[in-house]
């Protein structure tokens, strides 16, 4: 008997031949969405698409009306980096978790369906904005040069900022503590960056703790 995949369970390569092509001839709607949270769009893959995403680590998909494999960002650059699959019950879907690198949809927009931005997110938005300055370094960032002054500027002025938010809640009112929160937030995401760390890393690490603790 066939062990087929468990619905929810992270996908693997071995898991290819398991999958239910044969329903919709040879291909299965993939939901792509967002690490950071929201369904961002809807494709297709064909067993070829599926292994090229474990293989590439970025999202690939099949071209219906080309009726050719597509890398999606592969002229824009706005490329799906590929975290996990899963199937569904059935084994002719697949739920796709990935980490947009840039709007998704071909309008210029995070996402397919219109989707309101939680707040929360914006974080992501926040550390793709870093990664953009740094890369351009555009004349006047105050991104770019605080990042080319090293990790002891960067860890120094997390400190402050630190000192700020700390001060605010105890002397300040709201506002002035939501002002010193967001200088912080900003900071300790650049510094991150230097490290080749993330917000979400900070996230993970809190619900494994939480996790851990129930």
């Amino acid at each position: 008997m066939t062990e087929h995949p468990a619905p929810g369970a992270p996908l693997t390569p071995a898991d290819i031949e398991r999958l239910d092509f044969d329903k919709q001839g040879g291909l299965l709607p993939a939901i792509v969405t967002d690490a950071a949270g929201g369904v961002r769009m809807l494709g297709y893959m064909n067993r070829e698409a599926l292994a090229e995403t474990f293989k590439r680590g970025r999202v690939v998909f099949f071209s219906r009306s080309r009726a050719q494999l597509w890398e999606k960002g592969e002229t824009s650059g706005n490329t799906l980096e590929f975290i996990e699959a899963r199937t569904d019950c059935d084994r002719d879907a697949l739920l796709i978790t990935a980490r947009p690198l840039g709007p998704v949809c071909h309008l210029g927009t995070r996402g397919c369906f219109g989707e309101p931005r939680a707040p929360l997110t914006f974080l992501t938005e926040l550390e793709a904005v870093i990664a953009e300055r740094i890369a351009a370094r555009p004349e006047g960032s105050y991104t770019a040069r605080l990042f080319a002054q090293g990790v002891n500027r960067m860890a120094q002025k997390v400190g402050e900022e630190g000192l700020e938010v700390a001060l605010a809640a105890v002397c300040e009112g709201e506002e002035k503590l939501v002002a010193e929160s967001a200088d912080l937030l900003y900071h300790l995401a650049l510094l991150l960056k230097s490290r080749g760390l993330s917000l979400e890393r900070i996230a993970l690490e809190l619900r494994a703790r939480h996790a851990s603790k129930s």
